[in-house]
């Protein structure tokens, strides 16, 4: 009886242990709670974004050349002109008065090579006469040559009005430009966007300093100035088409195309750490939206590139890893790894999900992305299965052979647990 209750508290004792050690073994971590995927075909379009400010493509300063009183004004702001048109008139008569005093120079000179050629076709009919009584023996070879002389000297004096006659010509073109130039014309179509004198105000005209009566714009023509990074601007070229928004005129889209691109960066805060490089590239909206105004607040969105039937798979799918942590069954892929900090080689990954609910690290190689997509060239096949998120959890905390699952619809994602 005795051995009896030796053997049952041995059993009892026994299966308390089995008990004890089921009950600290290490559990199996629960899955993951994640976002699936597929990787997929899709049309992809590489967008290229900038904000900027609507401004002419044609903008005109007009100014006086000359110095005096505004005395008319004949157009204000707003106001359409037409190349050619009359826009105001500088006080003229200081003009008039010089542009008659040369013109009056100008005639006095020609009076006088009018004279000195009289004298020179009176003392050519003296030579013809005296050299005829050389000839004839009636007059001396010296006479014939001291009126011979008296000619070119005749000559040479109506030669030397001739080119005072130049001289004063051009002070007169001179001063009938300068008295042109006290009226203000249109050199442009366009729209006057800024008055900046009133009648009666003194203009200066100076070859340094621009003193502008109005500004002109050509409104039919409207274009925008962005800021491109320098990752981004490799990717534009003249002719893209773009897609332009207005900040005032919401829910509407305008199209336009890049005309020029700037081969000179901005660069801001050289030398620090918040050092910036940019490209300032302009788009012309192909026609002027209607209400929309010099000044306005627009985004820009340019095409810089699409794929049709290209593998896509979602932006935040594709994330990266330490080389040293890929598992060496991970296939290297063309164009990895990627230099990192400090010497570290980092590689593009997705997470592919096989039949047992589990995620593989992989490496891919990527092509253009979109707001919302990007390619995959190589690493992935059609719908294969992938971890499309959160993002923590595929940055940080997801390892290779992890078990995954999807939450049902209303369920609190739970995080992984490491111990």
């Amino acid at each position: 009886m005795t051995a009896v209750r030796v053997v049952v508290g041995l059993l009892i004792v026994a299966g308390l242990v089995a008990l004890t050690l089921a009950g600290i073994k290490e559990r199996p971590p629960p899955p993951v709670e994640v976002q699936l995927g597929a990787a997929k075909r899709a049309t992809i379009t590489r967008i290229v974004t900038g904000a900027g400010k609507v401004q002419p493509a044609t903008t005109v300063k007009i100014s006086s050349s000359l110095s005096g009183d505004l005395l008319e004004l004949n157009v204000k702001e707003g106001d359409l002109v037409k190349k050619g048109q009359v826009l105001g008139r500088v006080d003229r008569r200081r003009f008039e008065a010089t542009f008659k005093q040369a013109n009056a120079a100008l005639n006095a000179t020609r009076a006088d090579v009018a004279t000195a050629q009289v004298e020179v076709d009176r003392v050519t009919a003296e030579v013809r006469r005296v050299q005829g009584l050389v000839d004839k023996g009636m007059a001396s070879a010296a006479e014939a040559d001291k009126l011979n002389a008296e000619l070119s000297g005749a000559k040479a004096r109506v030669a030397g009005l001739s080119d005072r006659v130049v001289q004063a010509q051009a002070v007169v073109e001179e001063a009938q430009n300068n008295l042109s130039k006290t009226t203000l014309v249109a050199p442009i179509d366009g729209t006057v966007i800024e008055c900046s004198r009133e009648v009666g105000e003194r203009v200066r005209g100076s070859d340094f300093n621009e003193d502008v009566v109005m500004t002109l714009a050509a409104l039919a023509s409207m274009e925008v100035k962005i800021e491109v990074g320098e990752h981004e601007v490799v990717h534009l070229k003249l002719g893209q088409k773009a897609q332009v928004k207005i900040d005032a005129l919401e829910g509407q889209g305008f199209e336009g195309l890049v005309t020029e691109i700037a081969q000179k960066a901005l660069i801001r805060a050289q030398g620090t750490e918040q050092e910036t490089t940019s490209f300032p590239v302009t788009v012309a909206l192909t026609a002027r939206p209607p209400g929309v105004m010099p000044g306005m607040s627009a985004e820009v969105r340019v095409t810089a590139d699409q794929r049709d039937g290209a593998l896509t798979v979602p932006v935040q799918a594709v994330t990266v890893r330490p080389e040293k942590q890929l598992p060496d069954t991970a296939t290297p892929i063309e164009g990895q790894p990627i230099a990192a900090k400090k010497g570290e080689q980092f590689a593009k990954v997705v997470f592919v999900v096989d039949a047992e609910s589990k995620a593989h690290v992989r490496r891919v190689r990527t092509g253009i992305s979109s707001d919302t997509d990007i390619e995959v060239l190589e690493g992935l096949a059609d719908g294969e299965k992938i971890v499309e998120g959160p993002y923590r959890t595929l940055a940080k905390e997801l390892k290779d052979g992890d078990a995954v699952v999807e939450p049902k619809p209303g369920e609190k994602r739970r995080g992984p647990k490491r111990g």
